[in-house]
Order: structure tokens, then sequence, then C-alpha cells
């Protein structure tokens, strides 16, 4: 993750921090600070950990994807999308699971 004077914080007051079986996502969050990863992550690449940690962590600012969101998830990671991409391929390869990232 981007280490910069510039970068917004990504501080969140969580509630309830899990890991567990998700049968079609890497994670998820709730407006009751809950934040769930799945329990396939930690296979993965940290940088596409850091993807998913991200995309979470900014859903608790930012409930869509929209162009805010995607700028936030550009100032943090660059270009995301690699990520995204990879992330996508791999639920692919894995169908039906992991086809939704929140």
């Amino acid at each position: 993750m981007s280490e910069n004077a510039h970068t917004p914080d990504l501080t969140i007051a969580l509630v309830w921090l899990g890991v567990r079986p998700m049968r079609n996502k890497w994670a998820s969050c709730s407006t009751a600070g809950h934040l769930n990863f799945s329990d396939e992550l930690p296979a993965l690449k940290p940088e596409l950990w850091d993807y998913v940690i991200v995309h979470e962590l900014l859903h608790f600012s930012v409930p869509n994807h929209g162009k805010l969101w995607k700028s936030l998830m550009r100032v943090h990671l660059g270009e995301y999308e690699v990520q995204e991409g990879e992330l996508r391929r791999i639920a692919g390869n894995q169908a039906p699971q992991h086809t939704r990232f929140d």
C-alpha cells in the first residue's frame, strides 16, 4: 500500500474482524463496523491481499464503486486494475466461488 503524506487515512472503528469461509466473495463489510475476509485470502499473493483490504476499507467511507471510490483506490494502490483483474481470473477458475468483491 502507498506510504504517502498525501494519501487519505484508512483508519476505521471496527466492531468485528473475522476470517471465515465465503462462497461468493473475497471479503465483506457492513455499516455496523463488521469486516470479514475469506479464509482463502491468505493463499493469495500479498498484492492481492492489499487490493481486497483497501477495497473493503474504502467502503466504510464510500459505499459504491463510483468515481470517488476508483480515485481513492488509485491513490492507495496505483494501477489497482491489475490486481482486480487477477482476482477476477482466480475467481473464474474457482467458479462459482468468489465472483464478487464486496
